[in-house]
């Protein structure tokens, strides 16, 4: 296979951000996913060596792959991972945040957790983005939730990726509707707006989706897709300092792009590494088909 000289340079800025990370839990042409914390990893990469950063953090609520710190602590360690995230992203990088509700003894039961972390980096922001689900905790002394919060992020206010094309959603309600003779709407489709309407990753004997893992809290791959595939380009670096069950860097496979992920337990480094080889495996199957 022959490469560009595009495609060259951004191979070599992969090998050369992950050759700085050491020896990774899994490997493959285009992934790398080391069993570290993220904050020790992000400073051993290259400064500005990101093209976008997707991720969803422990949420301080008490799962089982998080210690609960008092919030004043958990905010200061949002602090400093996100000012690594900041330090490790090219000038025209994006960052994506993905982030749920604290309870506040006394004061709420239910706080967005960007309310106390927009403002607490050096990122510009540029919108909210409310992700809608369907399934989720059933209430009977308040309103059920069936949304969280993603804050978009970029380094730089005036050049930033923003692929609307490959994102646009195309169940336009009136696909011909014209004005003056000439269609109203783009024929690719509309802009999916600001409000997300993409399914939980579900569990359960009968509601399980197919995408389910042993991870008790797994990002959708129809979610990353949007992200990655709006937000960055073919070849660009991808980081998920939160890697989990491996999601972003399965969009990134399938996507065309490069990913580098940090998680602390192995076992999850175990789910993701099989998930990648099995989709590996997959496409070079699809491969010898079309060949």
């Amino acid at each position: 296979m022959t490469f560009s000289s595009a495609q060259e340079r951004k191979i070599a800025k992969f090998e050369h951000a992950i050759a700085r990370l050491g020896r990774p839990a899994c490997r493959g042409q285009r992934y790398a996913i080391y069993n570290l914390d993220c904050i020790d990893g992000m400073s051993a990469m290259p400064n500005g060596c990101v093209d976008l950063t997707v991720t969803s953090p422990p949420y301080n609520i008490g799962k089982e792959y998080e210690t609960k710190l008092p919030l004043l602590d958990y905010l200061d360690w949002s602090v400093e991972w996100i000012d690594a995230v900041y330090n490790a992203t090219a000038d025209s990088g994006s960052f994506w945040l993905n982030v749920g509700y604290i309870d506040i003894p006394g004061r709420a039961r239910a706080l967005p957790l960007p309310y106390l972390l927009w403002d607490k980096t050096e990122f510009f922001l540029i919108q909210e983005v409310v992700w809608n689900y369907g399934a989720g905790v059933a209430g009977k002394t308040f309103l059920s939730p069936r949304n969280e919060k993603l804050l978009w992020y970029v380094k730089n206010q005036n050049k930033y990726t923003f692929n609307l094309d490959d994102i646009r959603d195309p169940d336009v309600k009136y696909p011909n509707q014209k004005k003056n003779g000439k269609l109203r709407c783009n024929t690719i489709g509309k802009n999916p707006s600001d409000v997300w309407q993409i399914a939980k990753v579900t569990s359960g004997a009968r509601r399980s989706s197919i995408e389910r893992t042993a991870h008790p809290a797994q990002f959708p791959l129809d979610l990353v897709d949007r992200v990655v595939k709006g937000f960055s380009n073919v070849d660009d670096i991808v980081l998920d300092p939160f890697m989990g069950s491996g999601t972003t860097a399965v969009s990134c496979l399938r996507n065309g792009r490069f990913a580098i992920g940090f998680e602390l337990k192995s076992e999850y480094c175990q789910i993701a590494s099989t998930r990648l080889r099995e989709l590996e495996n997959d496409m070079f199957l699809d491969f010898r088909a079309d060949v």
